[in-house]
């Protein structure tokens, strides 16, 4: 299974799971889109960083881009293959959900 399939996986995994599973619906708020926006930021600096220096390298048969690291285009933004932003995106939405979910359940055993 390629980079790809595994990072459009985890985006609808992280949604299905934010809006239906835990039914935090993080996704439906402002705050969270406005918080993302931060997060996502500092991600595209860090992932262009660590790829833009081939620190971080990916097999281009698994991304929608092929092996030159450029700057924009060719399946990439600032460097990273942007199935980096989609599996950024789930983490970090699986992770607030999480955390929004076991925070509301201790507030109600409480």
């Amino acid at each position: 299974m390629s980079y790809t399939v595994l990072a459009v996986l985890g985006v609808v995994a992280s949604i299905a799971l934010d809006r239906w599973g835990l039914r935090t619906r993080l996704t439906t708020s402002r705050t969270w889109w406005l918080s993302y926006a931060i997060i996502v930021f500092f991600q595209i600096l860090t992932n262009g960083w660590l790829t833009g220096r081939r620190i971080v390298q990916y097999n281009p048969d698994v991304i929608i881009g092929d092996s030159e690291v450029v700057a924009f285009g060719r399946g990439r933004l600032l460097f990273a293959p942007v199935e980096d932003l989609a599996f950024g995106f789930a983490l970090v939405l699986t992770s607030c959900a999480v955390w929004v979910w076991s925070g509301r359940r201790e507030k109600a055993s409480a």
